[in-house]
């Protein structure tokens, strides 16, 4: 059938629904197909759950994440450790993370994928709850158990937006991942704020890093019993039985082929260097400032004072919010006046949150206040690209590569993005501190955070260079029929031409 015909679009749901509800009334079919089961074979109440389940999880991950941030001050003293290999601890997971991601991939565009965030979760909650009896003289096994943590991520990030993708299309879908990605901004700070709050009542930072492992025995359970696996492309007229898969290998050349995808992805790298370096460092640089200025006393023995965490935790959530939602209702009313309003949205958060970050950074030893005021207003257009770079991937890559995308996307992101931005920061640190007073240990940190303002900048580049290929690209994705059928040859001016054999029998 042409991609041209009017009918093509619905005729795979109606030959889907024949085969599906066996013998009952075939006049009744498309009704009760509309009322009771769209095309993704979820219902519209389970599919809303289901995104709330997923959300759920989303913030747990992310909670999870940044308990360790916001103890950081704690862990250095208990393990004598310098900056470093405090980035170390972020950067392992990282790593974890990034390169399990593409086997994570690859196994969510072939195999069930609920089952595949089932294991991953169970794994991350059991390693996350060993990762909290590390003793003093261990740290290589909060290393390594910081480390395997990244399994049980890799297994959702990869997974969790593509069935999100197979549930809503269109406007619909941009909302729900504006919802689920409203867990990154808001799970980060709730690291902070759960992890600061539990050290200080338990005297023992130990503690905090075992709530997310009790949440993620939850999460278990609803995910087994809520979620349930859509098909995948059926709900944008792409039907499993008609959807062609390829190889890996053709899948990642499909890929860097596509020039929206490529410079989304570096974008988005920048975007994940600067959260990377703020999420590790922000609050111990807040704390550090204020010793420097007098306002607190140096952290020598017995717990830190983990105020600056709580307070940093309190503005990642309300500016993940603001964020995350302002991104995505401005990208919204931008695409009736042009198609390139996605990518124009995720330069303009990366361009105005540089130079805030910037003033927050050299304000830090003058003025408290106007540091918190210019993070505040940073970290606000840094949480416009969330939701909206994920929407990007979805419409620009076929159904059945989104979880190689997505994975490849982490990878790369990752990889020059946060993986190493904390350890980089750490080691500039290290290198710029002259002396081990207390005037070097906040200042060498403020020059080296300096470095993400730059990286914000270059972010912004990124997605201005996207909005020059995203309508072609998202029009390449809609119109693309993938086939595996053997090519023969058809003469044509004498020479010979390789076309499908479906395009000859049409």
């Amino acid at each position: 059938m042409s991609t041209d015909d009017p009918t093509s679009d619905s005729m795979p749901f109606i030959t889907d629904d024949s085969e599906n509800e066996g013998s009952e009334d075939p006049r009744m079919k498309p009704v009760q197909r509309d009322e009771e089961e769209p095309a993704s074979g979820v219902s519209n109440i389970r599919a809303t759950v289901t995104v709330g389940v997923l959300c759920y999880i989303n913030l747990l991950n992310y909670m999870d994440r940044f308990t360790v941030a916001g103890v950081l001050p704690d862990i250095e003293r208990y393990f004598g450790i310098d900056d470093g290999k405090s980035g170390l601890l972020q950067t392992v997971f990282i790593c974890s993370y990034m390169f399990l991601a593409p086997l994570f991939g690859y196994l969510g565009d072939r195999y069930n994928r609920k089952f595949i965030m089932l294991i991953g979760i169970s794994f991350w909650s059991v390693v996350t709850l060993a990762s909290s009896y590390t003793p003093k003289e261990y740290f290589w096994a909060l290393l390594l158990t910081r480390g395997l943590v990244g399994v049980g991520e890799a297994s959702y990030s990869t997974i969790a937006p593509t069935i999100i993708a197979d549930l809503y299309i269109k406007e619909k879908r941009t909302r729900m991942l504006s919802v689920f990605y409203f867990a990154i901004p808001v799970g980060s700070g709730l690291g902070y704020i759960v992890g600061s709050k539990v050290d200080d009542l338990a005297k023992d930072w130990h503690w905090a890093l075992r709530v997310t492992p009790a949440l993620g025995l939850v999460a278990v359970v609803l995910l087994l019993f809520v979620v349930k696996e859509p098909k995948r492309g059926a709900i944008e007229a792409r039907p499993e039985h008609t959807v062609h898969r390829t190889s890996w290998l053709t899948d990642m050349k499909a890929l860097c082929r596509n020039p929206s995808f490529v410079l989304s992805t570096f974008g988005f790298t920048a975007v994940a260097f600067v959260t990377g370096s703020l999420a590790l460092w922000a609050p111990a640089f807040l704390f550090r400032a204020a010793v420097f200025t007098g306002e607190k006393s140096p952290c020598v023995q017995g717990p830190c004072d983990t105020s600056d965490s709580l307070i940093f935790g309190i503005i990642t959530c309300v500016t993940g919010l603001l964020g995350v939602g302002s991104g995505a209702e401005i990208s919204r009313r931008l695409r009736r006046r042009t198609p390139r309003a996605d990518p124009l949205v995720c330069a303009a958060g990366l361009l105005l949150s540089a130079p805030f970050l910037y003033l927050a950074i050299v304000f830090a030893q003058a003025s408290t206040i106007a540091t918190y005021v210019f993070i505040f207003l940073g970290e606000t257009f840094l949480s416009m690209n969330w939701a909206i770079v994920a929407d990007i991937l979805l419409y620009v890559v076929v159904p059945t590569r989104r979880s190689t995308a997505e994975a490849f996307q982490i990878v790369l992101s990752h990889l020059l993005g946060d993986a190493g931005s904390p350890y980089l920061i750490g080691v500039v640190s290290d290198s710029l501190r002259q002396t081990d007073s207390y005037l070097w240990q906040f200042r060498s940190l403020q020059l080296s955070l300096l470095l993400s303002s730059f990286v914000a900048v270059g972010g912004g580049a990124f997605f201005l260079a996207t909005a020059l290929f995203i309508e072609q690209d998202r029009q390449r994705a809609e119109n693309d029929v993938t086939s595996d059928d053997e090519p023969i040859i058809v003469p044509k001016s004498g020479r010979s031409t390789r076309v499908p054999v479906s395009s000859v029998l049409i």
